[in-house]
């Protein structure tokens, strides 16, 4: 049997066919699924799918219709995929619940020293040979408190890291990590995190409860100088919102890994196309803000995680088994 993979990045592909040359063989295209793309999937029973895919009504319709019955996400956000209408066509869905958690805090981390220390703004001024150290002072992070949004694994390695540099510690979760908590975490109500920290950092998932979690009622309660870094999910922050902080001077810095409309322009050439999106356009010209495309998670230790389950979850499916990585068929209820 031959799979099928979209929006597969050059780096991945070598990756992604060398996990299953022991099992199938693999198409791998660099297109994204979405309405226009999804007929090349007709005659393929298994395909995989990266974040950025647009698994909505039509897309999973399409599919159905030329004989795909199983999806493989390599991801672990599932926010894109309208699960309602993939069990009622009867396809099986899986994703990717569990891959490095480091890769993800460690380039946190990496957005909020980067900001912290203006280390684009420098390189940038020395590869003209400008070596003025004019706009560049930054702020030492020990003894400072850092915000974490969402305590999970990811969280909890963001903390870690955050208890090295040698920060107070403030947390907001669902439930409290006793990992956490043991490195002197204190857990508050999200809106003395957002008064009180001089770092926030957002790990936690995109759902109907946490679409626009940073509205601009929370950036008005941040530090003038605080440090914001998202990592997680775009639609975590109301990203007009915080264009307006940004236009009144407010905050030391922003790192934004994810963007809410990144769909159609993440881990896409652009640059030689007008850009439509007055948001994004107005908010990479803050010299205080660093936007990447979505490549927190991008580490040759997670992206092997994350091709290595995709394949057990192939094999899963055709053997007949269940695991956690699987979102349709529903779990039956207890």
């Amino acid at each position: 049997m031959e799979i099928l993979a979209f929006g597969v990045q050059a780096d991945e592909r070598p990756l992604i066919e060398k996990a299953f040359a022991p099992h199938h063989d693999t198409r791998c295209v660099d297109v994204f699924l979405n309405e226009d793309t999804a007929p090349i999937a007709a005659g393929y029973e298994i395909i995989s799918t990266s974040v950025n895919a647009s698994l909505n009504n039509r897309v999973l319709q399409t599919l159905a219709a030329g004989g795909t019955q199983m999806i493989a996400q390599r991801s672990t956000g599932f926010n894109n995929i309208d699960l309602q209408v993939a069990e009622r066509l009867g396809l099986t869905v899986a994703r990717v619940s569990y891959y490095s958690p480091y890769s993800v805090a460690e380039f946190a981390w990496t957005l909020a020293t980067a900001v912290n220390r203006r280390i684009v703004r420098a390189s940038n001024r020395t590869r003209d040979f400008d070596f003025r150290l004019d706009g560049l002072m930054g702020r030492d992070l020990r003894g400072r408190t850092a915000g974490v949004l969402g305590t999970g694994k990811i969280g909890e390695a963001f903390t870690r890291i955050a208890h090295g540099f040698g920060m107070n510690l403030l947390g907001w979760d669902v439930a409290e990590n006793p990992a956490c908590a043991a490195l002197g975490m204190k857990y508050v109500d999200k809106e003395q995190l957002f008064a009180e920290s001089d770092l926030i950092s957002l790990h936690v998932p995109l759902l109907p409860a946490t679409h626009h979690l940073i509205d601009a009622s929370a950036l008005r309660a941040m530090k003038d100088d605080a440090i914001l870094v998202n990592s997680s999910r775009g639609g975590l922050i109301d990203t007009d919102a915080l264009v307006s902080e940004l236009r009144a001077g407010r905050f030391t810095g922003v790192g934004l890994d994810v963007y809410e409309a990144e769909a159609g322009l993440f881990f896409l050439d652009k640059s030689l196309e007008a850009v439509e999106d007055d948001t994004l356009a107005r908010l990479v010209t803050f010299p205080n803000v660093v936007v990447t495309s979505h490549q927190a998670y991008y580490t040759v230790d997670a992206v092997s995680q994350i091709i290595d389950t995709t394949v057990q979850n192939v094999l899963d499916y055709q053997a007949g088994r269940r695991s956690e990585n699987v979102l349709v068929p529903a779990a039956p209820r207890s």
